[in-house]
């Protein structure tokens, strides 16, 4: 409890306080916590933390493993807010010593500790990992090998992935598989070298690995990005060789491309296409277009497509609402800004505080104070956390 009592958080409950002391001292409690419980809690206040020690305290309290998704997270989290203290020693000792754990001397956290080194932007750490697993006991697979290309993906070191994909199959005798070819053109389609992807290709060809359309898709995606439309012709003339169909995934990559190019018309053409063929578009293909043309400020053809989507059976995601209350408020139409925003909490989704703050002054702009006190009430009930901040706004409202 000393330790707690140090932690800068909200003031607590005694039950809270047992909760988080069963996290931090596991083997003093009398009734620890199941696994779940734990590591949402260990997640809950590595969060809310800012102390790097105390960040690495809660980890090695809760006792992670990366064999469960929800430690994963926490991991990531972790690394990623010791990151921005650019506390790269920690990071370094920390993920060391969790390689010294005889129950993590496995391929599998070996190859999380390698991407957790690039998520840090620590390539050359994430190297010294994958060239000591030997000394470790650990055998290196293609798993390993892919989370070293991830890792330089991550650290946005595109070079290094060209070396490994040149240099470590026949260094460390791994044969590369479709996910290593893929994440090799993710690379190449980031750093805007997707060209290079052919010869990927011709590889895969001669390795005889056969791309999918997850392959095919990072390519678009980056010819796109590059504006190399003939090329993205190209890549779709290759899938009718390879007699792949286009999926409602590659429609997908198609239209979000188009969309951040502000060729959210074109990108509707390929909603279009979609329908003739009697495929159905999902919520995915409806937010980026809705996305695309309230960015572009065509906003009545956003909101048509909203209503589209729902007239044919698709749901709208959360996304689809968020997008739309915001552009609508940055175009100034609060009436419909609210009638989505009031859709979306329906569904129990409720916009960021700018947005709703954004909505509740424009409210007011247009005279309609009542409806945005309703708002606010709505809000407060929902994130009593929050009901402080809301209360000083509510209480500048007209009378």
């Amino acid at each position: 409890m000393a330790f707690l009592s140090r932690l800068r958080l909200r003031p607590i409950s005694f039950h809270r306080c047992r909760f988080f002391s069963s996290i931090l001292s596991p083997e003093s409690s009398s009734n620890p916590l199941p696994y779940r419980e734990k590591s949402r809690a260990a997640l809950s206040l590595v969060k809310s933390e800012k102390d790097p020690q105390r960040i690495l305290e809660i980890c090695r309290a809760a006792a992670l493993t990366p064999e469960f998704n929800l430690d994963r997270i926490v991991f990531s989290v972790a690394i990623s807010k010791l990151a921005d203290s650019k506390d790269f020693d920690s990071i370094r000792h920390f993920l060391d010593e969790h390689k010294s754990r005889p129950d993590l001397q496995t391929e599998r956290f070996v190859s999380h500790a390698i991407v957790l080194f690039g998520q840090a932007g620590m390539i050359n750490d994430a190297f010294r990992t994958f060239e000591e697993m030997h000394q470790l006991g650990v055998d290196r697979t293609v798993r390993s090998l892919n989370a070293l290309i991830f890792s330089c993906i991550l650290s946005k070191n595109y070079k290094e992935v060209n070396r490994i994909f040149l240099e470590f199959p026949n260094k460390y005798g791994i044969e590369m598989n479709l996910d290593s070819y893929n994440t090799v053109l993710k690379a190449f389609s980031q750093s805007g070298s997707s060209s290079s992807g052919y010869s990927i290709l011709a590889e895969m060809d001669r390795k005889g690995v056969k791309p999918n359309a997850t392959s095919f898709g990072i390519l678009l995606a980056g010819f796109y990005n590059e504006e190399k439309y003939e090329d993205v012709g190209k890549v779709l003339k290759m899938m009718e060789e390879y007699k792949m169909q286009p999926g409602i995934s590659t429609y997908n990559i198609r239209i979000k491309s188009l969309c951040k190019l502000k060729k959210s018309s074109e990108a509707k053409l390929l909603l279009n296409s979609i329908l003739a063929r009697r495929m159905k578009p999902n919520s995915e293909t409806y937010s980026h277009l809705i996305h695309g043309f309230s960015k572009e400020g065509n906003l009545e053809e956003a909101k048509k497509l909203l209503k589209e989507m729902v007239d044919r059976g698709c749901k709208p995601s959360s996304d689809c609402y968020f997008a739309l209350v915001y552009f609508l408020c940055q175009g100034g139409d609060f009436e419909s800004a609210l009638q989505a925003c009031k859709e979306s909490m329906e569904k129990g989704w409720f916009p960021n505080f700018s947005t709703m703050t954004s909505l509740v002054n424009g409210l007011v702009s247009i005279s309609k104070v009542e409806e945005a006190r309703e708002l606010i009430g709505k809000i407060k009930v929902k994130f009593s956390k929050n009901a402080g901040s809301w209360k000083e706004i509510e209480a500048r409202l007209p009378r």
